[in-house]
């Protein structure tokens, strides 16, 4: 290989080590899915999954990378190319998210076919330690959560019982249900299944709340540490 040649591919991996470099600088959808994919492969070492089970792993997250690179190329040479609103920039906009998207479903369901039956399995042992509780001490956590929201908000004087505020209330009451419905779902067999669905329901209602900007991130975590606590303090004193 020449100097010259050398040289050449030296710049070219430099150049793309820069993009992706700049791409975490700016964009903040790229970072999260970065310190999920440390998260995960941290997890596949935890758990101690198989070679075969870490390619696959390692095949979603590199899907979900490159389809979240190749969406925020696509949206910065549309913006460049339009200097007004086009509806052909934004199907070329959505259509880049919709490949993220697509991959970023595709990953999360690499990855609970990978971890679930490991988590299930070691949750089961701190679960089986809680008792089952009545419906009743449900509504009771739930009641308890939007008190203890409402009287945080009026100390500090921050936001309304419904809007806004230090801690969100809607992530308070996704969280304590989530952890209720775990919890009363001791003895079923599909309890670690519905669990993570309603978990994923609680991190989409706390979502909003941020995307809309509603809340702050530490608000929505606040409300949805809160909410899950005074349950799960509940179902052990009272269960």
């Amino acid at each position: 290989m020449t100097p010259e040649r050398s040289r050449s591919l030296f710049h070219s991996f430099n150049h793309a080590a820069e993009g992706v470099i700049q791409a975490l600088r700016t964009q903040r959808n790229l970072w999260m899915h970065f310190t999920i994919a440390a998260a995960v492969l941290v997890a596949a070492l935890a758990f101690g999954v198989s070679r075969l089970e870490l390619i696959v792993l390692l095949l979603a997250i590199t899907f979900v990378l490159v389809a979240e690179l190749v969406n925020t190329a696509i949206e910065a040479a549309v913006d460049v190319a339009s200097t007004s609103f086009d509806p052909m920039a934004k199907l070329a906009k959505d259509i880049g998210a919709g490949a993220v998207l697509i991959a970023a479903l595709n990953a999360l369901a690499v990855g609970y076919l990978v971890f679930s039956g490991e988590v299930a399995e070691r949750s089961s042992r701190f679960l089986d330690r809680l008792s089952n509780a009545p419906a009743e001490l449900t509504l009771v956590a739930l009641a308890l959560t939007v008190i203890a929201v409402i009287a945080v908000k009026a100390y500090t004087g921050r936001g309304t019982p419904l809007r806004g505020g230090l801690p969100s209330g809607h992530a308070a009451v996704a969280f304590s249900g989530w952890m209720a419905v775990t919890l009363i779902l001791d003895d079923s067999a599909h309890r670690f299944l519905i669990s993570s669905v309603t978990l994923i329901m609680a991190l989409l209602v706390a979502q909003t709340r941020v995307e809309t900007g509603v809340h702050s991130a530490s608000e929505v975590a606040s409300g949805g540490a809160l909410g899950a606590l005074i349950t799960l303090f509940l179902f052990q004193a009272f269960g």
